[in-house]
């Protein structure tokens, strides 16, 4: 199902909800009190400006509307993370909740997360993450890609490439072929399966920050030679090493590869 294109309204729920309080407050204040004193010779706009205060409240009204539904979002969207337990809670969900998820995990990790959306539940880029002011593309794939091909990685790394973005990222609730994982190494693309995508979730939540270390690095990382999946840093939780940073497979507990950290 295609989405439709946005409006500034959609824009401004989208954003934050103080931006919507901002925009009240500065539409209201203008309309109502600095518009009408302003010197306007034209009769036309002079009749427009004289007219103009009339819709203050109302535009003030929209923007506080929005503002109401973007923190109602925000709370939706952080219940959902937070009603999730593992792998079989996300594949309950729906493609759209599925990226919502996604979306809320990132904002939660600290990235500035724009949803372009790519065209309903098959295809395109679906997120936009930025942090240390580089921009990831971010392609979804749900419970009906149990393995996806490569197909879906070329694509991705099409629009990587023609938009200048820093990486791609493609996260599933399934696996990966291993021609995908192939096309992948070397690149800078991300392949998140369904294991790695419960561990971001729970190093979310367990408020670890350096958990699956932003994609930021993780993309910049050497492919698993065990299994050819991404390998993410993380930190030592117990043992002589607890503290210290290593390279772990994300395929993790399947593949217990490791690599010392050198940063």
């Amino acid at each position: 199902m295609p989405r439709r294109n946005s409006s500034f309204l959609d824009d401004v729920i989208a954003a934050p909800w103080p931006v919507g309080v901002v925009l009240a407050v500065f539409s209201y204040v203008g309309l109502k009190f600095l518009l009408p004193v302003i010197a306007i010779q034209n009769p036309f706009l002079k009749a427009f400006a004289a007219f103009v205060p009339t819709l203050a409240p109302i535009l003030a009204f929209l923007f506080l509307a929005c503002a109401a539904l973007s923190a109602f979002n925000a709370m939706r969207k952080g219940a959902l993370f937070n009603r999730q337990t593992g792998i079989n809670s996300i594949r309950l969900i729906g493609w759209h909740e599925f990226e919502e998820l996604l979306g809320e995990s990132y904002r939660q990790k600290g990235f500035a997360v724009k949803e372009p959306g790519g065209g309903g539940a098959d295809g395109g880029v679906d997120l936009e993450i930025k942090k240390d002011g580089k921009t990831f593309f971010v392609q979804c794939k749900h419970w009906r890609e149990d393995k996806v091909g490569v197909k879906i990685i070329r694509e991705l790394y099409g629009v990587v490439a023609a938009r200048g973005a820093a990486g791609g990222i493609v996260i599933s609730s399934g696996t990966f072929t291993q021609e995908a994982r192939d096309f992948a190494q070397g690149r800078q693309l991300e392949l998140v399966d369904g294991n790695g995508l419960v561990r971001i979730i729970t190093e979310v939540k367990e408020g670890k920050g350096q958990g699956h270390e932003s994609i930021v690095e993780s993309t910049r990382a050497e492919r698993c030679p065990q299994c050819g999946s991404s390998l993410v840093l993380r930190t030592a939780k117990k043992g002589p090493t607890a503290g210290s940073r290593f390279w772990g497979c994300s395929s993790f507990p399947r593949c217990k590869y490791t690599k010392a950290y050198e940063g």
